[in-house]
């Protein structure tokens, strides 16, 4: 149970109005909700459509009455009523007014002296237990309490004994900056005190006008409050709202829920749970901020928002999710082990959506050293048929070699548009296995004959490129060729010539001229403007397979100063993306090439053709 005070210290903010709508809100969404009129000397919960029984309902002070004439608290439920209007699925909603409203409600307030009730007749132990039985009896979610205005014993009660939080709505104006200033303080002082109790602030700034600030009052202003209040965050605000069914007393978020008004409040609703551990969907968004507002931050001991997470997994220590989030959270501040093992948790209480299983997969390949777990991982989210696109990508990132064979089959990647698996098959390009299975992708959509033209050329290039990779020369230069002649190379783009005179060169061992004189013809006419490190690779090939040693050993020089800032590369030498340094070495392999040593062929040749073994592929991470 979470208690709330709402608290003015000057009257004409809208407290109540903003009290009730917020119950109303808490109740929408399924919550137990008590509204205690704590106002007592101008109560005005019953006067809202929340279905008052009639005018001698008891409430709080017919309660604290009986305690004194019996010397034993009785039972709160006798001193409240039930919402019959305000009812939602699971949500209920409970009115404790301030009393029954009798001729002599003002005369029966004026004798309570509160002081000495709290002096000598246990007042303190008399409201302790009133919390317990608004949640023993009744299983409250939410108390939220209606305090009146100014300094007072009874305001004591409400802003410091009773709540868990207060919400403290202020007219932005000198008046209430300074009677704000002392109840702040106070508040804030029994955090130090000896029941060393933190309670939450929120700060709203209510009824403000909704004007153009041309001189910059209300920001002036705003910066006096937070410099004398010290409040961190920028307050809500709920602005003046000229509609005549505030004269009515409308409950806007029930009433007239698509009204700025209504959405207003339903923000100063979040914001109260957001601080209430206990409140699942409080607590997801509380962590969610954080994990905002602290990126890359390092958790401090004794940093109030450390401990406020340290009691929504305490609350929630068989949610999965909360601890999901919570998980990823700590990962993100670098808490290794302790990310590690709420992520354990969180999928051994049972949310096992893909996020889950990536995250804890991403741990244990990068973090935890277990790339066999990881790949474990990685294979659930691809076997669930639920995953984002980008998951079902990420996720084959992080499979150990020997798992990729199984990626097929897997039912995330089954349900994928033929564009989005082609995409996929795109990047297949780290390894031979990677590129085994970029074809057995690619293969399946090519057979169907249905492919739009873009998916199409895009599917026809990802598969040559694993061909020749695989060492299948064959069959790139088939897919290369047109489907009623023979190529022709004077029609071929640059990147078809280019493969094509690759793919035979691997057949015959000799280096055909006409596809590279093409891509030396469509270089001349139509070069990048800033060529990559694998075009110009490709082009000292070209340039070399025509007879131009100088022009071959120019390009060689702009890939090497290109591939200076590219971390890895796709490397025609290998038909593989390699890391930087593996790229050079290739570089350098063809340099001996161009200067006569014969002995020297391109590394995708030199592999025996169709072997797809792990070893094959630490050619290119050697």
């Amino acid at each position: 149970m979470y208690v709330s005070t709402f608290y003015s210290f000057k009257g004409g903010v809208g407290r109540t109005m903003a009290l009730v709508n917020v119950a109303v809100e808490l109740v929408r969404k399924g919550c137990r909700v008590i509204a205690v009129d704590f106002d007592l000397e101008a109560p005005g919960l019953d006067t809202f459509d929340l279905g008052r029984p009639d005018e001698t309902t008891p409430g709080v002070i017919d309660f604290v009455e009986t305690f004194l004439a019996t010397d034993r608290a009785p039972d709160a439920r006798d001193f409240l009523f039930e919402s019959p209007a305000i009812r939602e699925d699971k949500g209920r909603l409970w009115v404790m007014p301030s009393g029954a409203q009798d001729r002599n409600y003002a005369q029966r307030l004026t004798a309570l002296d509160w002081g000495d009730i709290y002096e000598h007749d246990d007042g303190f132990l008399l409201f302790e237990d009133l919390k317990e039985q608004w949640y023993q009896n009744l299983q409250a979610d939410y108390v939220l309490i209606d305090s009146r205005t100014g300094y007072t014993d009874v305001g004591g009660i409400c802003t410091r004994q009773l709540p868990d939080a207060v919400v403290l709505l202020f007219f932005p104006n000198q008046q209430n900056l300074r009677g704000l200033t002392k109840i702040v303080r106070d508040i804030r002082a029994e955090a130090e005190g000896p029941r060393n109790k933190a309670i939450d602030l929120h700060f709203v700034l209510s009824n403000v006008p909704d004007l153009d600030d041309e001189d910059e009052i209300l920001r002036d202003i705003k910066r006096d409050f937070r410099d004398q209040l010290a409040f961190a965050r920028e307050p809500l605000a709920i602005h003046r709202y000229p509609s005549l069914s505030l004269l009515k007393q409308d409950i806007f978020t029930k009433d007239r829920p698509r009204s700025r008004l209504a959405h207003e409040y339903r923000t100063l609703a979040a914001e109260v749970t957001r601080l209430n551990p206990a409140d699942r969907e409080g607590a997801l968004d509380y962590i969610r901020r954080y994990e905002i507002a602290s990126a890359r931050r390092r958790p401090k001991a004794g940093d109030r928002g450390e401990r406020q997470l340290e009691r929504i997994e305490q609350r929630h220590a068989d949610d999965g999710e909360v601890l999901f989030h919570l998980a990823r959270l700590r990962d993100r501040q670098g808490s290794i082990d302790e990310s590690a093992d709420l992520s354990n948790r969180a999928i051994e209480a049972g949310y096992r959506k893909p996020e889950a299983y990536l995250e804890r997969a991403r741990q244990r390949r990068w973090q935890l050293d277990d790339p066999a777990g990881a790949s474990r991982d990685a294979l659930a989210v691809l076997r669930s048929a639920t995953p984002t696109f980008p998951e079902v990508s990420m996720a084959l990132q992080l499979l150990v070699p020997e798992d990729l064979n199984q990626v097929p089959e897997c039912a995330a990647v089954q349900e994928l548009p033929a564009s989005e698996r082609i995409l996929l098959a795109m990047r297949m390009t780290r390894s031979l296995e990677e590129a085994e299975l970029a074809r057995s992708l690619i293969e399946p959509l090519l057979a169907t004959g249905d492919l739009e033209s873009d998916d199409l050329s895009a599917a026809r290039q990802t598969s040559i490129l694993a061909y020749l990779a695989l060492g299948r020369f064959e069959e790139a230069a088939t897919t290369l060729r047109t489907d009623d002649s023979s190529p022709s190379e004077d029609t071929m783009t640059v990147q078809d010539a280019f493969n094509y005179g690759m793919a035979v060169w691997a057949q015959t061992r000799v280096a055909p001229r006409p596809p590279f004189e093409r891509v030396v013809e469509l270089d001349a006419s139509d070069a990048p403007s800033s060529p990559s490190a694998n075009y110009s690779q490709c082009l000292a090939l070209a340039h070399w397979a025509v007879g131009d040693e100088g022009a071959a050993k120019e390009a060689l020089v702009s890939a090497q100063s290109q591939a200076k800032s590219e971390r890895s590369s796709f490397s025609c030498w290998q038909y593989l993306e390699v890391p930087a340094r593996y790229f050079v070495r290739d570089l350098q392999e063809m340099r001996e090439m161009i200067d006569g040593d014969e002995s020297i062929a391109p590394r995708f040749m030199r592999r025996p053709r169709n072997e797809q073994e792990s070893s094959l592929s630490s050619d290119s991470t050697e």
